[in-house]
């Protein structure tokens, strides 16, 4: 996030609060490449993931570094823009290419939908030799498969 907000800022001129917001966001980076190592050579069962080697993430680490330094490059030739102390805040309440969520609410019960009609459904009270009896597995006659030979004329030309 402070990468984007980064090239955000530098795209409204405000370079210095861009050079301190990406200087934020490779000290995140560092830290999210060093816990996804540390992801990568754990041992356990299932498949073993290596975030670290994602393309998202090793591509968000080369737009980082590429924009900082874009922004050093342009504050010391352009705007002598103060590098502030402080990361600038990030606006996180997005006010633009999002849906309002819509909230969720469980619909009326019908009135069909009784305790005693709920209680009719108890699998346990079903009648014993009410089972259904399994026919026994029949024999399975093999086909006779048809001789199908490849043939070289069929019609498709490569031009």
């Amino acid at each position: 996030a402070y990468c984007y907000h980064g090239q955000t800022l530098l795209a409204s001129d405000k370079c210095g609060e861009a050079i301190r917001s990406l200087q934020e966001s490779e000290k995140s980076f560092a830290k999210a490449e060093a816990l996804c190592k540390e992801y990568g050579e754990t041992k356990g069962p299932g498949t073993t993931a290596k975030p670290s080697g994602h393309l998202f993430f090793r591509k968000l680490g080369s737009l980082i570094k590429n924009t900082l330094e874009k922004c050093q490059r342009e504050n010391g030739f352009i705007y002598f823009q103060k590098v502030p102390a402080e990361a600038p805040q990030l606006e996180l309440k997005a006010n633009y290419g999002l849906v309002e969520p819509v909230p969720f609410e469980f619909p009326a019960l019908n009135a069909h939908w009784t305790p005693e009609t709920v209680a009719a459904f108890d699998l346990t009270k079903r009648p014993k030799d009410d089972t259904a009896k399994q026919k026994p597995d029949e024999e399975v006659k093999p086909l006779k498969e048809p001789d199908i030979k490849p043939q070289k004329d069929s019609g498709c030309q490569i031009s």
